[in-house]
C-alpha cells in the first residue's frame, strides 16, 4: 500500500504523463516533425519507467518485506513469482 506521500507523487507523475501524451497527440494532428513526435513519445516512456520503478520500490519495502518476514511459506512464494512474472513479461530476464 502507498502512504499518502507517495500515491501523491505517482498521481503527479502519472498527471504529468497524461499531459505529454495530449501534446503528443496534438503534435500529430497538426502534422509536426516525426522525430519531434518521437522524442516527445520516448520523454513519456522514460516517464512511465519511473512511474514503474517507484511503484516496485514501495511494492517491494512493503508488501514482499511483509511477505518474506511472515511464517506463510506459500505468501513468500507467491510474491517472489509475482515479481518474477512481472519480469519476464517486460523482458528484463
Amino acid at each position: 500500500m502507498l502512504d499518502s506521500d507517495k500515491k501523491q507523487t505517482l498521481i503527479n507523475r502519472l498527471k504529468s504523463i497524461e499531459g505529454h501524451v495530449r501534446g503528443i497527440e496534438r503534435m500529430v494532428e497538426e502534422d509536426a516533425y516525426c522525430m519531434d513526435i518521437l522524442k516527445q513519445v520516448k520523454a513519456v516512456q522514460q516517464a512511465l519507467e519511473r512511474v514503474s520503478a517507484l511503484t516496485l520500490e514501495n511494492h517491494l519495502n512493503t508488501c514482499v518485506t511483509t511477505a518474506i518476514r511472515s511464517e506463510d511459506d506459500v505468501e513468500k512464494t507467491r510474491v517472489v513469482t509475482e515479481i518474477m512474472d512481472v519480469f519476464k513479461a517486460t523482458g528484463k530476464l
